[in-house]
This record gives structure tokens, C-alpha cells and sequence, in this order.
């Protein structure tokens, strides 16, 4: 791509020193009052850990749970030195507000003391905590994580909270204690919320951990309330409570805090609890001891896991049709939540090492902070509510992946698998390509249907008779973006089987813009005027790029996908559609300054997607002579993809420049909406739309007045990737700034739900700074960042492996580190950029592998580098590969 085309734009809110900043965020104070920090896996629900170190919103039970606590689950901490005794629930203090019609419960224990402050630094998949308080003779610090490995995701996907609570004596006097954690029994929720009843807490020990075992008796296996928790910890010195037994009005609470407050241990029961009454549950406590000597530390690991097999999908929009049972499949290998624990403790060392080296790897890096920020919290969305990860009953080994557009509070929202929304989505498909490929899967051989239409939303269970959800609406900008999705799966993954596997069907789905009942490109032109529904849930009318630059990108990338598989003749047909359309569209389209709409008019009535009848005539909800902020989405999905420009570059560059000039508002105090609301007041955000030269349309489009996080990711991305750098690092800054942590939960982008899939198009932000992308048909990685050239560092990502890549310049010598971090990828050679404008006319190449000489040859043209590896080579975990590049003129 471009290299920057501009300096800093005066009118940004943000200064160039805070653009390019590498610091990351922290939160204190008021800060911590929305923050909630998921741990679990792929698929298998959250737990949130709270700024203030409290574990709050738990949605473990197979649907979202946004804002649930159970009663009495917290962690507390007990401290004695000679005679001085102390004890606090292990949390910052109550922020407000602190009203509640009855005062606030019982349960929460708000009237204990708590500690003094406390600073909250995430770095996703890895939050820290460091607790202050002026009593305790001990300094507190929280690591806590789910295990995390790109490429690997059976250990990406275990039903567990990790919980390391690291405490050091920092006076001159020996300290004694204990950390404790209260947990109630909650299996039963998965069913409904009041499928407590038939609780059962006992006590289990081995000699490597010991903890409570949590089951239920009401609900029998096979149903969706049948699971199953467990607390655990690898602590020696161990008491514990099995329940607060002690009848009356707060009694139990009474006795469970004086019994902790006074030794920090338990005093029981230790028996195994009576099955609770129906309605009701049981707490249980464990608490592990440690004893330090001054300036000495110690590590106490807590494990929190989870098991509930079966969930029903009730959420798709057929009301006839019965919810059926689906299986996760975290529950094939984990089919009890002691199952779960006693993997994480076995493998403890290495999944908390490997965590840790992918939470390295991805913020040793150069790229400023507000982007590292922006790519690791969205791709928390992965291991949410938004994301299933179901176990297939047909052929297919390993399940496959299943989503949401997002979660509203008690169920998913917007099933499943919508194409046009995870068109923006990249996190998982560089994380877990293996995962991401099964998404292709489905929508090729589950969802494509009457010469060629795919329906953009999947009825789950596959194959289970319940029909396509909508068949007779398919959506132009997701069934075309799929297309180049299957490019980019093929492309990272170099699966020559997987493209033949859906090829036909891919070809098919092109086909049917001129083929089918849509009659999107009736005429072959290249140009879509037929009814486009898109991701805004409704119709446009007539040639837009919004939709028609994903067509364009889908024509170029399955033109050479049809290459790739013998097909010479629809490759050169593909080619040729897109040649037309590519200019027609600009042509037609381009206002000098920006593409917009030609808005064709209804010969009849017709109802929309909601069902609302429309009169003949001009449609309602089109843009129009609007200034679309998504108006060049393919243009975006096209660099992502290596496919190159779709439109002309120029007029590309002056529609991004209009799009910041006339979307982007540094205030939006004085913006006028009656829509729904994601930014507000004194706050900086990206307007869907804006109509700067008038004509707006009476009704326009229903969300254009909205500020979406995954559009102002895309639209950041790509100015980026053409080379307005400050521009891009402004909209990343303002979408940031916004999710602060007293407004908005940092790990949190809603739209359509919570954990909104859009937004994980943060990953592009990545790929477009580093100029990265992985080809793993021929083993090249190229890498041609737009900062910091002369000293960058990030991550790349290939196949089902990750790694670290850096390059320094000096004394016209340019080197290459490439370290595997995780996984394996075949590597064959580079794509590279001389980091000076003024490249050399000869340049010289030595290359070794884990310092052994490797055979290397490169050419130059202009200032791109091309560097030929003597053979392929297989880069693993721990391997190191280095390329010096330097100017034949210069001196040995």
C-alpha cells in the first residue's frame, strides 16, 4: 500500500505525540466502575472480572447474563503479625452509586471492609490488578487469564477462570494468612432462572489440588441445565466450608465472616451438602493459608471451571418451529467442570507460559498503544456469548463454529453466523484459521440455495429439518464478502482441498447476481441495480459501492480462485465482469469528492425486511447523495485480502479524505439524532452517513445518523493502508477514548449486542500498520510497515502458527528477526520494504536459521525488497530467523 500521504490534520482532536504514543491505558478511581474483563474460552461462556477486582457478570450458562452476580461469591484476604489482626473482601471499595429501594443485599456484602484503591492494567487475554491499602501489611497483585494460544484451540477453549493472587510481605515482621474465595452453587441457571434446587457442594483432594465439586440433582444429563462447577487451588495449607449452614435471618453470612475474620481459616462444614431446597442453592468457601517472611512472596492459584454440555437454540425466528439441543463441544473433552480443573492444573505451567508468550509477543511491539488496545480488546469477543463453538454430528471432526452479531442480556442476539456483519470480523480468522474456515463451511454447504442465493443467517441445528431462515432475502454485501472470505481462508492457509471442497458453490454465488431470482447484475455488467439488502436491515435501490465494491472484490478473488482450480474460462469471464463494473461504477458514481447512490425507483410496493409495506415509487431508507462512511467496505476487504484496488486509486483517496472531512466529529455535542445512541456529548465519533452538499433523503437509511466501533475500525484501517496514518490513529483514539471505563467497559464494543462481532475488524488496524499478510500457498510473509520503519516490531500470524517480526535499519543495513512463537508455518521467502525512499541500486543478502547460513537471494524493485529463502523451511516455536539486507555500496 501507500506509503502516508499527509502529516497531521490540524483539525484532529488528538495530538501526533498522542497518536503515536505506545502507552497503554490503566484504570483507577472512577475508571474501574464499567470494566469487565472476560475469562473463558471459545465458546464456553465468561466470568468478568471486574476493575475492582470483583468477579461479576457471570455467563457461564450457555446465554449471555449481562450484569449477574451470584450471592456471597467474592475473594477475601486475612492477614495476622504478632497480635494485629485484619480482613477485607479482596476488592477495591464500592464505587457509586450505592442506592437500592431495600439498601444493597446481603449477598454482596457491601457493609464489609474492603481495600483502599486499586489500578487495573488489561492486556488481553491477561488482566492484572495491583491493590493499595494503607492496613494490610502485605502488597496484593491479580493476574488473571483463561489460556489463550493462536492456532491452538482446544486449549483456547477450556471452561475456566484463572485467578494467581501474588502477595508479598513488605515490612520487617513475619506475616501470616490466608486468601480465601466464597462461590455459590449456581449449576442449574444453564435450564432457567429458577432452575436452582437439588444443589450439592462437596469437598474433593488430591494430592496435586483440592477444592468444592459442584452438581445439582434437578436437572438430569442430557437436559440444559444438567453441569457442573468447581473451585479448586493448588494450595497446600487448605480449609474450607462446604456451605453456610447456620439457619436465621443473615445468621449464615454472621458466622461465615466471623469464622474467616478470626484466623483466616474455615471451620466447616466439611461434609458434603444436602441437596438444597428447590429455589435454592449453597455456598461454599475455600480458603488457602501461606506464611512469608519480610520481603518474601507468594503465588496462590485459584481455579474457577465450569461444565454445561447442552444447549437448546431457542433463538431463531421461526416461533413454530421447536428449540432443539445442541452440544458444545468444550464439553467432549471436558464433560465435568473436575475434568476441566484437573487438565488446567496438570498443564498449568505450560498453558500459563504459553498465555503469557502470546500476551508478550502481541504488545512487544512498536505499534502505538490505542491500536494494541483496540486489536486485543475486540478479539475478547471470540470467547464470549457472541461465539459457539458446537460439536458437528455430521462428518466433520472438531465441530464447528457457530455466532452471533452479538448478545443482549439474557440471549444472543441476531443469529447466526450473519454474513454481512462478520464480514467486517478478522480477529479469529488470523487467530484460529482453523476455526474461521468452519464458518466457510456452513455457509457454502448448509446455506446456499436456488441457483446460487445464500441465506445470511444459518438455523441451527444444521441438517436438523428446520428449513433456510429467510431464503428469499439474501443479502448482496454478505453473500459477496464470503466469497473473499474464502480467498482469504484459502490464501492463509494454502488448503488447496478446502478451496476445491467449496469452489463450485463459491461460483455459484457469483452466478447468481445475473442468474438468479435477485437479479442483482441482470445485464453482466458489473454494476448490482437490482434490491441489495445489507447490513443496515434494509433495501438499497440502484448502483451503490457500498455493496457493489464487494462485488467487485468477490469477482477478483474468485477469478483467481478459479484459477487455482482449473478453470481458466470463468476466471476470465469473472475478470472481465469486474473490468466493467469497476469503471462503470466510477463513472457513474463518483461526485468528484465521493461515491454515492443512484437511487432507482420502486415500479410497485413491496415490504421490507421488518415487513413494513413501502409504496411504489422512491424507496424509503436509501443514502442517496449521501456521504456513506462505508462506501468503499470492499475497497478495505480487497487490501485485507492482497487483492489490490477495486476502484480507481485517486478517487479512492478522495472519497476517504471526504469521508473524515464530512463523518468525522471531533464534538458531538450539536449532532442531531433520533436514533440510537453510541456517542454523545463532548465525545469524538464517526457518523454513519452525512449528507454535506444537502439533498438529504426525508427517511434515510435507519442507522445512518449512528456511530458504529466496527465501521470506524474499517474506515481507520483503510485510511491507513492508503496512507493517512494520523487520520486512521484519530478514529482508532476517539473509539478508545470513548470505552474509558466510567462510560463504557473497555472489553465491551456494543452495537447490535454486546461483544458486537463488527468490531473485531480492529485486527485489520494490524495488518495495515505492519503491511502484513501471510500467503500460505507459497510460503511468503510480507511485511512492509508505515511506521517506525527503522525500528518496528509486531506480531504476524500464518497458517495456525504466530510469531514475532522485527526489522532495525542502520548504516544502511536493514535486519530481520523472525521468531516463532507458536505453532509452525512454512516460510519460503519475503515481501519487504527498504525503509528509506531512496532505495539502492544493488543490495546485498545473508540469512541464517537459528545462527546456521541458510542459501538467500533477493531482488529489489524500487524500494519493494523480494527475498527467496534456498528452500522452504519450517519455522516452529523458538526458532529464530534473521535476513541482513544492506546497500551494495555500503561498507562491510
Amino acid at each position: 500500500m501507500a506509503r502516508s500521504r499527509v502529516g497531521h490534520s490540524d483539525n484532529l482532536p488528538f495530538s501526533r505525540a498522542t497518536l503515536h504514543s505506545p502507552q497503554l491505558p490503566g484504570y483507577t478511581g472512577e475508571s474501574l466502575a464499567m470494566i469487565s474483563f472476560p475469562l473463558g474460552g471459545i465458546g464456553t461462556g465468561t466470568i468478568g472480572l471486574g476493575g475492582r477486582g470483583e468477579l461479576r457478570d457471570w455467563e457461564i450458562f450457555n446465554s449471555p447474563n449481562l450484569g449477574y452476580r451470584p450471592p456471597y461469591t467474592m475473594p477475601y484476604i486475612f492477614c495476622k503479625q504478632a497480635k494485629h489482626k485484619v480482613a477485607k473482601v479482596l476488592e477495591r471499595k464500592l464505587l457509586p452509586p450505592h442506592h437500592k429501594s431495600h439498601g444493597l443485599p446481603p449477598g454482596q456484602f457491601a457493609g464489609l471492609p474492603r481495600l483502599d484503591e486499586a489500578v487495573f492494567v488489561g492486556t488481553y487475554p491477561v488482566a492484572r490488578i495491583y491493590f493499595q491499602d494503607g492496613d494490610l501489611p502485605v502488597s496484593v497483585q491479580l493476574e488473571a487469564f483463561n489460556p489463550m494460544i493462536p492456532g491452538k484451540g482446544d486449549d483456547s477453549a477450556i471452561p475456566a477462570a484463572v485467578l494467581i493472587y501474588r502477595v508479598t510481605n513488605t515490612t520487617r515482621k513475619s506475616v501470616s494468612g490466608s486468601v480465601a474465595i466464597s462461590m455459590a452453587n449456581t449449576v442449574g441457571l444453564a435450564a432457567s432462572r429458577d432452575g436452582l434446587g437439588g444443589n450439592v457442594n462437596a469437598y474433593r483432594g488430591t494430592g496435586e489440588f483440592s477444592g468444592i465439586w459442584m452438581t445439582g440433582k434437578k436437572h438430569p444429563k442430557g437436559k440444559p441445565g444438567y453441569g457442573s462447577e468447581a473451585l479448586v487451588t493448588t494450595a497446600k495449607r487448605v480449609s474450607y466450608a462446604t456451605d453456610l449452614d447456620e439457619p436465621g435471618w443473615v445468621d449464615k453470612a454472621q458466622k461465615l465472616w466471623d469464622d474467616y475474620a478470626a484466623d483466616g481459616r474455615l471451620d466447616g462444614p466439611t461434609t458434603p451438602t444436602s441437596p438444597s431446597d428447590d429455589g435454592k442453592t449453597c455456598v461454599g468457601v475455600l480458603s488457602a493459608g501461606y506464611n512469608l517472611k519480610p520481603g518474601a512472596a507468594t503465588e496462590i492459584v485459584f481455579i474457577i471451571t465450569w461444565s454445561f454440555p447442552t444447549r437448546v437454540s431457542g433463538w431463531h425466528f421461526m416461533p413454530a418451529k421447536r428449540p432443539r439441543k445442541l452440544a458444545n463441544h468444550y464439553a467432549v473433552k471436558f464433560p465435568d467442570a473436575w475434568t476441566a480443573a484437573r487438565y488446567v492444573v496438570k498443564n498449568f505451567r505450560r498453558l500459563r507460559e504459553e498465555t503469557l508468550r502470546f500476551e508478550q509477543t502481541l504488545f512487544d511491539s512498536t505499534l502505538p498503544g490505542a491500536v494494541l488496545d483496540a486489536v486485543s480488546s475486540q478479539m475478547s469477543t471470540i470467547r464470549t456469548n457472541t461465539t459457539m463453538w458446537l460439536d458437528s454430528p455430521s462428518s466433520d471432526r472438531g465441530g464447528r463454529i457457530f455466532a452471533f452479531e452479538g448478545c443482549s442480556e439474557t440471549e444472543g442476539c441476531c443469529p447466526m453466523n450473519c454474513t454481512h456483519v462478520w464480514n467486517y470480523e478478522q480477529s479469529m480468522a488470523h487467530l484460529y484459521p482453523s476455526l474461521e474456515r468452519t464458518m466457510r463451511v456452513t455457509d457454502y454447504e448448509e446455506n446456499v440455495h436456488r441457483g446460487g442465493a445464500m441465506v445470511f443467517r444459518t438455523t441451527l441445528p444444521v441438517g436438523g429439518g428446520l428449513g433456510l431462515w429467510n431464503a428469499d432475502k439474501p443479502a448482496a454485501d454478505g453473500q459477496f464478502g464470503t466469497v473473499v472470505k474464502v480467498h482469504r481462508e484459502w490464501r492463509i492457509s494454502g488448503d488447496d482441498k478446502f478451496l476445491k471442497r467449496l469452489f463450485p458453490a463459491v461460483k455459484e454465488s457469483i452466478e447468481f447476481a445475473w442468474k438468479g431470482f435477485a437479479k442483482w447484475d441482470a445485464d453482466r455488467d458489473g454494476v448490482l441495480e437490482g434490491v441489495q439488502h445489507n447490513t443496515y436491515d434494509i433495501d438499497f435501490f440502484g448502483a451503490n459501492t457500498m455493496c457493489g465494491s464487494l462485488y467487485l472484490a468477490a469477482l477478483l478473488a474468485a477469478a483467481e480462485m478459479a484459477d487455482a482450480v482449473g478453470d481458466p474460462h470463468t476466471a476470465k469471464q469473472f475478470r472481465k465482469i469486474f473490468a466493467s463494473g469497476s469503471g462503470k461504477y466510477d463513472r457513474m458514481l463518483f461526485n468528484g469528492e465521493y461515491y454515492v447512490q443512484r437511487v432507482t425507483e420502486s415500479d410497485r410496493p413491496y415490504r421490507t425486511f421488518w415487513g413494513m409495506k413501502i409504496p411504489a415509487g422512491r424507496p424509503k431508507y436509501q443514502y442517496g447523495r449521501g456521504c456513506l462512511s462505508d462506501q468503499l467496505l470492499g475497497q478495505w476487504t480487497a487490501h485485507v485480502a492482497g487483492l489490490g484496488y477495486v476502484l480507481p486509486p485517486d478517487h479512492v483517496h478522495k472519497a476517504l479524505r471526504s469521508i473524515m472531512r464530512y463523518n468525522f466529529e471531533a464534538d458531538l455535542s450539536d449532532h442531531n439524532s433520533v436514533q440510537r445512541t453510541y456517542a454523545l456529548n463532548e465525545e469524538a465519533g464517526l457518523l454513519n452517513c452525512t449528507w454535506p452538499k444537502g439533498r438529504r433523503e426525508k427517511y434515510p437509511f435507519p442507522y445512518s445518523d449512528e456511530v458504529w466501533t466496527g465501521i470506524e475500525y474499517q474506515v481507520a484501517a483503510h485510511m491507513i493502508y492508503e496512507g493517512f496514518i494520523d487520520e486512521g490513529l484519530a478514529l482508532v483514539a476517539a473509539v478508545r477514548d470513548r470505552h474509558d471505563g466510567v462510560a463504557r467497559n473497555p472489553w465491551n464494543e456494543f452495537e447490535c449486542g454486546d461483544h458486537y462481532a463488527r468490531a473485531m475488524a480492529s485486527w485489520s488496524l494490524l495488518l495495515a500498520l505492519s503491511g502484513q499478510w501471510y500467503d500460505g500457498r507459497v510460503g511468503r510473509l510480507t511485511m512492509r510497515p508505515v511506521i517506525s520503519r527503522k525500528d518496528f516490531a509486531c506480531i504476524f500470524t500464518g497458517a495456525d502458527a504466530y510469531g514475532l517480526y522485527s526489522q532495525t535499519f542502520k548504516n544502511r543495513r536493514m535486519r530481520i528477526k523472525v521468531e516463532g512463537r507458536g505453532g509452525s508455518v512454512a516460510l519460503k521467502g519475503f515481501d519487504l520494504a527498504w525503509p528509506l525512499s531512496r532505495a539502492p541500486k544493488k543490495i546485498l543478502v545473508r540469512a541464517s536459521l537459528n545462527r546456521r547460513a541458510v542459501k538467500v537471494s533477493a531482488q529489489m524493485d524500487a524500494a519493494q525488497i523480494q527475498v527467496l529463502l534456498g528452500g522452504r523451511i519450517r519455522l516452529r516455536c523458538g526458532d529464530v530467523l534473521e535476513v541482513v539486507l544492506r546497500d551494495g555500496r555500503a561498507g562491510r
